[in-house]
């Protein structure tokens, strides 16, 4: 079996964690592993193995032949029969399907908003489809809809899996007291919804009792972030509240904390869930997408409603309000179901299964 994986980018998302977990996972199970980002590099590339064989296309514009023909060309060269393009990149895949119909390609959607949307909002999507062989979702919402919105019936849900692929070497020390630190893995844009984690800290004015509040993920200084930026300046939470951006070593920053919160108001199947998982971290978690899978109210987590007005600041609350103890019992809880539902070698036994 010669697959690639296609992504439009490596910055550090959860589509692209994926893809280089797939592409890493199978490059130890399968005679060839490949992947080509389309349009950017980012920080995951260094997250790839060396067995990986990987490619830059640095598409120039959406219709940029040059770059598929260089597809085309390094797909023939190494005779792979399935190209796996993730979110995004389906254009990419479509193309190179019609300059190479003999090539095998299966489209995975990560967006979890996407049910949320219409026919019409996405007939440049149907049509492609028409040329894939099969869709693969992240959650069984996605599912439905594939099946009934754009009319695909040969679509599989399969569960995403995190691995500890960074270095555990800490780069990055995390400010505030030690085990009174929580953290938010999400780029900062929508629907990522961290306003609002930023105001439930501040309403339950946890910086007077010694918590302190770090987002990991990337700034893109617009008008998303800059919004976070004046809340915390206008609310002098300095301090307490840090933005750090993309970071590398996220093992490490996950071990200096002791709650982890994903605040989306849409969601597919969040990989930080995972993280915090591995991480043994009690969790608040939206209930959109995938997540009331993972995380069962009260086990292993505490999940809320994001439509809901201060649902989540009563969750973080009460997941402060615990003690020491039982939130350390809700971080093992989570790390057993992480461990024995979303492991890497089951994840990839069914992936081969779904590619056969």
């Amino acid at each position: 079996m010669r697959v690639l994986q296609l992504i439009d980018s490596l910055a550090a998302g959860g589509a692209e964690r994926i893809a280089v977990n797939y592409a890493n996972g199978l490059s130890e199970q399968i005679s060839f592993s490949a992947l080509v980002a389309t349009r950017d590099e980012g920080e995951l590339k260094e997250q790839l193995q060396e067995v990986v064989s990987y490619l830059f296309l640095g598409r120039k514009s959406t219709l940029d032949f040059n770059a598929i023909f260089r597809l085309k060309a390094f797909v023939k060269r190494n005779e792979i029969t399935i190209v796996h393009a993730h979110g995004t990149s389906f254009f990419t895949a479509f193309l190179l399907k019609i300059v190479y119909p003999k090539i095998n390609i299966i489209w995975h959607e990560h967006y979890g908003a996407r049910v949320k949307e219409t026919l019409l909002e996405n007939w440049i999507l149907f049509i492609c489809t028409r040329f894939f062989n099969s869709i693969l979702v992240v959650n069984l919402e996605l599912e439905q809809w594939v099946r009934d919105t754009l009319r695909f019936k040969k679509v599989f849900f399969i569960p995403n899996f995190a691995v500890e692929c960074d270095s555990a070497v800490k780069v990055t020390f995390l400010q505030g007291e030690a085990g009174k630190r929580i953290v938010c893995l999400a780029n900062l844009k929508n629907p990522k919804n961290h306003l609002a984690l930023v105001n439930a800290f501040h309403e339950l004015q946890l910086q007077q009792e010694g918590w302190s509040l770090h987002f990991v993920g990337k700034i893109y200084n617009d008008a998303y972030s800059d919004a976070i930026k004046a809340y915390i300046a206008t609310n002098l939470l300095q301090d307490c509240v840090f933005l750090l951006d993309v970071r590398s070593d996220v093992t490490a920053i996950l071990s200096q904390a002791t709650i982890g919160v994903l605040a989306s108001t849409a969601e597919g199947f969040p990989v930080s869930l995972l993280e915090y998982g591995l991480a043994k971290l009690a969790v608040v978690s939206t209930n959109v997408g995938y997540c009331s899978e993972i995380i069962q109210d009260g086990v292993t987590g505490l999940l809320f409603d994001p439509t809901v007005p201060l649902d989540l600041q009563h969750q973080l609350y009460n997941i402060i309000a615990e003690s020491n103890e039982n939130r350390t019992k809700i971080g093992l809880n989570l790390q057993k179901v992480v461990q024995s539902h979303y492991s890497k070698e089951a994840l990839l036994r069914l992936l081969q299964a779904y590619y056969k």
